[in-house]
């Protein structure tokens, strides 16, 4: 009985002592110099960060109201003027624009009734097979 502890005892030893090693050096900062952190800041891959520039706002009415304000991304030319609702297509008054219609809101003769239920119907099938175990 003894044998077993003499033996065991300075390979447990040997063991706690490495953990506090480890545990003890695991979260300590870098010093600076040639091996460790740099004082610098480093650059990115591409390049130096680009500050962002704040594009002002139209606050003036009239033309908020008779333009597309923001059309235009050329340096010159202006923005779009808007036309009078009769010279647009009658669809794209009827179009919906408001959140995602549900499926029982959706009429079954159309094509995007049939698409959004193969969708959804691809997603449930995907969700039900992540949950197996192979």
């Amino acid at each position: 009985m003894s044998f077993f502890l003499a033996s065991t005892f300075p390979l447990l030893r040997r063991t706690v002592a490495a953990q506090t090693l480890v545990v003890r050096n695991y979260a300590t900062p870098k010093a600076g110099g040639a091996l460790g952190g740099s004082k610098k800041k480093k650059l990115g891959k591409l390049g130096p960060v680009v500050e962002k520039k704040v594009i002002p706002v139209e606050t003036d009415a009239i033309r908020l109201v008779n333009y597309v304000c923001g059309s235009n991304i050329l340096k010159q030319g202006e923005d779009i003027k808007l036309k009078p609702d009769s010279e647009y297509p009658a669809w794209l008054w009827t179009m919906h624009v408001g959140p995602p219609l549900t499926l029982e809101e959706m009429d079954p003769d159309t094509k995007a009734y049939w698409r959004k239920l193969r969708r959804m119907a691809l997603q449930r099938n995907n969700k039900l097979a992540k949950l197996k175990k192979f």
